[in-house]
């Protein structure tokens, strides 16, 4: 299975939005993506302004598949204008 973090800082004032668009593009992945095992947003404690989705897929064409969906593409471009910099990727084996 492979593992995949995404940490993303938002604008000033864009958590209700970007929180929003997140539920749904959540419920969209659970509703659609058999591959998809977990995918998760969390935001910081220290900084409101910090999340970071927990994301775990069957194989790497699972996450190909979620990357070049309808829904995500969707969500993406919603989400983009709340972003302060663009999500930092970082992948990984699961054990």
């Amino acid at each position: 299975m492979l593992a995949v973090t995404a940490d993303v800082t938002i604008k000033p004032g864009a958590g209700p939005e970007f929180e929003s668009v997140v539920a749904d593009l959540v419920a969209q992945v659970r509703a659609n993506e058999p591959g998809n095992h977990t995918y998760q947003l969390t935001r910081s404690q220290a900084d409101p302004h910090n999340y970071r989705f927990f994301e775990i897929y069957a194989d790497r064409a699972a996450f190909e598949a979620h990357a070049g969906s309808d829904h995500f593409r969707a969500a993406g471009k919603l989400m983009t204008p709340l972003l302060a910099s663009p999500p930092r990727l970082e992948f990984f084996d699961t054990l």
